[in-house]
């Protein structure tokens, strides 16, 4: 593993001291983010699209519908925009000016490639799904060969790109820190909930242990 490729187009200009190209952070935000955005242009419309990523090693896995144009445009080998935001809290200041956000976020910059064979397909969805659900593979019925061949599974090197992050408590001009107004961080997490089992169904009996298991 080597740091991320520093290129004027992913240097950090903004803040600058804010930018990290340590790819131990950079993987780390990947892993824990539980979604990306990708962005591109096609036929000259730019597109946005949410979906979830999975990093296997030196490499981002990105997945879609077959049928889906956007992912059809990106196995040809046009340029991408990957970018995954976590937000920690409300950096709230003195001063309206001064609130901000304490986040973590990579932009990831490059072209992906088909991966292709079932075999290498279904890893690519068992990454997609551990990373979402540790240990839930094992217990779930895994991909018809219809299935896989409906599946476009896109793999993208982690190569130029860097990551920005911001922490700690807000800053203020100096003559607003004699002003009575509460400052502070109110974090903020994503956390799961309850889980709500389908009843449409036989409920196995280890559910309750499951559900524990993922709310640890």
């Amino acid at each position: 593993m080597t740091d991320c490729t520093r290129t004027e187009r992913t240097r950090v200009r903004r803040n600058p001291s804010r930018g990290v190209y340590d790819r131990a952070v950079i993987d780390a935000i990947l892993d824990e983010a539980p979604i990306c955005h990708l962005g591109l242009v096609d036929d000259g419309q730019p597109l946005v699209l949410p979906t979830i990523h999975a990093r296997v090693g030196d490499d981002l896995l990105l997945h879609g519908s077959a049928a889906g144009r956007a992912m059809r445009v990106l196995a040809a080998g046009a340029p991408v925009c990957v970018t995954v935001t976590l937000v920690d809290g409300l950096v709230l200041a003195r001063s309206a000016f001064h609130h901000s956000m304490n986040y973590r976020s990579v932009v990831l910059l490059g072209r992906a490639s088909l991966v292709e064979g079932d075999e290498a397909k279904t890893a690519a969805l068992e990454a997609f799904t551990e990373k979402l659900v540790p240990g839930r593979w094992p217990e779930v019925r895994w991909p018809t060969r219809q299935e896989l061949k409906g599946t476009i599974v896109l793999s993208m090197p982690i190569d130029e790109g860097s990551a920005k992050v911001r922490s700690g408590p807000p800053v203020d001009d100096d003559a607003d820190y004699e002003l009575d107004v509460w400052a502070g961080v109110v974090p903020l997490s994503t956390a799961p909930g309850e889980p709500i089992p389908d009843t449409d169904g036989p409920i196995p009996a280890h559910v309750l242990a499951y559900s524990a298991r993922h709310q640890a």
